[in-house]
């Protein structure tokens, strides 16, 4: 049983050995060192390092495969079935972390990119303004993923869903600028991490960083009511670390949390039954006479299921097909009938009343056409 508070001052690899437990992890969320000469991402960056904390570890080049393969491996072995594992990384020695990935039994979910607000100032070539987020879980159990903790199945803004635009697989998330604060050397943002626990965790879950840095991980862990276990190997990085992860209360992120809406879709992924096509027929004759937008909406509202579902199984009944049919023979009515007041007007000289169509049309029935 892991408990709140195991964070370890020590190497990641030697440290899961000797403390996690096999498949006793939910949820990995780790930022490795990049293997871009680490201590000196000022000149990268072009920024101020006087309030960045010293002792920064990096991992040379030439053994950042052999580096990434071991401490994935252990990745692997500490995750409980169906865990989920998020690995941030630049682009350098992306190949050397994929490659140690494919090497195991885990299973690719996502390659997501998160584009942040200022990148490596170049002049000669592009501006790097994005890592990759590799999302992996481990096969053979059940997997957690809220699809609908942060936003509702119906909520917009404008025409968009926020839930498809929360859930896409590109993040536009700054990272958060603290002038004047001690700081780790890259540091991930709060929202980053809030997003991935909320969607690949529940309260109560183990939440393991392999390399904590500013323990911005644990803290958040803690914030969200999960239990935070990790490594750091810098003392000075594991003190300042430490001393911000005792000075926040558990749970403290929780009353800021925007709440879902409640879920319209209720019966959304559920089987289609023949009771529900005979409803979903009955309420298209009802509407026959509106848009398509405006069929789907409403049959979608009263039935509890999304626009793609309605749509597919009024396509697959013949629906379509017999609405395109009535408002063929409408328009062949109405024309005929216009023809028949143009002649009238002629013969008699004097202005007709346009009218809809006859009253046979009044009684053409969706059942004439499907």
């Amino acid at each position: 049983m892991i408990s709140e508070g195991m964070l370890y001052n020590m190497d990641c690899i030697e440290g899961m050995k000797k403390h996690i437990a096999s498949n006793s992890v939910d949820l990995i969320i780790t930022d490795p060192p990049y293997g871009i000469s680490g201590d000196k991402l000022d000149k990268h960056y072009n920024r101020d390092e006087s309030f960045v904390v010293e002792g920064y570890v990096e991992i040379p080049r030439s053994e950042y495969k052999e580096f990434s393969i071991k401490w994935i491996s252990e990745a692997e072995r500490i995750l409980r079935p169906g865990g989920s594992l998020f690995i941030v990384s630049g682009y350098t020695n992306l190949h050397h972390i994929l490659n140690a990935l494919h090497s195991t039994d885990l299973t690719e979910i996502n390659h997501i990119i998160w584009k942040y607000n200022f990148g490596v100032y170049t002049k000669k070539k592009f501006i790097s303004s994005h890592y990759h987020i590799l999302f992996w879980q481990k096969p053979g159990g059940k997997a957690t993923f809220n699809t609908f903790s942060r936003y509702g199945d119906s909520e917009k803004d404008g025409r968009s869903s926020m839930n498809y635009k929360d859930r896409e697989d590109v993040f536009v998330i700054n990272r958060e600028y603290k002038p004047g604060e001690i700081k780790n050397k890259n540091e991930l943002p709060y929202n980053l991490l809030i997003k991935l626990m909320q969607y690949c965790s529940n309260p109560g879950d183990v939440v393991c960083d392999m390399f904590l840095g500013g323990f911005s991980t644990a803290i958040v862990a803690k914030g969200l009511n999960r239990v935070p276990i990790g490594f750091e190997i810098s003392k000075t990085a594991f003190g300042m670390g430490m001393s911000r992860f005792k000075n926040v209360n558990k749970g403290f992120l929780l009353d800021d949390l925007k709440q879902p809406e409640k879920n319209r879709n209720l019966n959304t992924g559920k089987p289609w039954t023949e009771d529900d096509r005979k409803i979903m027929t009955s309420l298209f004759e009802g509407l026959i006479d509106r848009t398509k937008g405006e069929i789907i909406r409403s049959i979608g509202e009263s039935m509890g299921r999304g626009k793609w579902s309605i749509s597919r199984e009024i396509e697959k009944s013949g629906l379509w097909d017999a609405k395109r049919k009535k408002d063929e023979m409408r328009r062949s009515m109405n024309e005929e009938s216009g023809a028949k007041a143009g002649t009238v007007h002629k013969k008699r000289g004097r202005p007709q009343k346009k009218t809809s169509g006859s009253e046979d049309q009044q009684k053409v029935s969706l059942k004439d056409f499907v």
